[in-house]
């Protein structure tokens, strides 16, 4: 396959996970967030998709297209390890909806930070929050769930809370 073929697929598959996110707590009421700003497309969709819920992102730095930077106070910027604790303080246990986009492009660092700082993702989660991450993630309060037929599994992984 060539990398250009990986490329689409990828983005058909946080395409199609996001959208099974948003359909999995529209009728719930709880705050969003996104680990892993880059240039904001992403975020950009999730937003279409649920213009009125609060959303959070995280990064390290903005590098997003102006058109999908959220608001200065929507933003949690430095190491995820720190910024989450803060957001811990800032939000409590609210998030409904997380989108984990930490891929490095270095499988053994994505996979041991995803380690690192999903208990402090799950510190946000309210019981019955969904999350998306391109990354494997174990906890006991993660149960995986079955991916959209039209994804390959180890392509993205999806996990209800609770």
């Amino acid at each position: 396959m060539s990398r250009l073929d990986s490329a689409i697929r990828r983005l058909q598959a946080q395409k199609l996970s996001l959208e099974w996110a948003v359909s999995a707590i529209e009728n719930h009421s709880g705050n969003a967030i996104e680990l892993g700003l880059g240039n904001g497309r992403t975020f950009d969709h999730l937003r279409s998709l649920m213009p009125e819920r609060p959303f959070y992102v995280f990064d390290r730095q903005i590098a997003a297209h102006p058109d999908c930077i959220p608001a200065d106070d929507r933003i949690f910027l430095g190491d995820f390890r720190e910024t989450l604790v803060t957001a811990r303080q800032a939000l409590g246990q609210t998030v409904l909806l997380a989108h984990l986009d930490i891929g490095t492009g270095e499988k053994a660092a994505s996979i041991a930070l995803a380690a690192q700082i999903a208990p402090l993702v799950d510190a946000l989660l309210a019981d019955g929050a969904v999350v998306v991450s391109d990354q494997p993630v174990t906890l006991p309060r993660w149960t995986a769930a079955d991916l959209p037929e039209e994804i390959k599994p180890g392509r993205i992984h999806l996990y209800r809370i609770g």
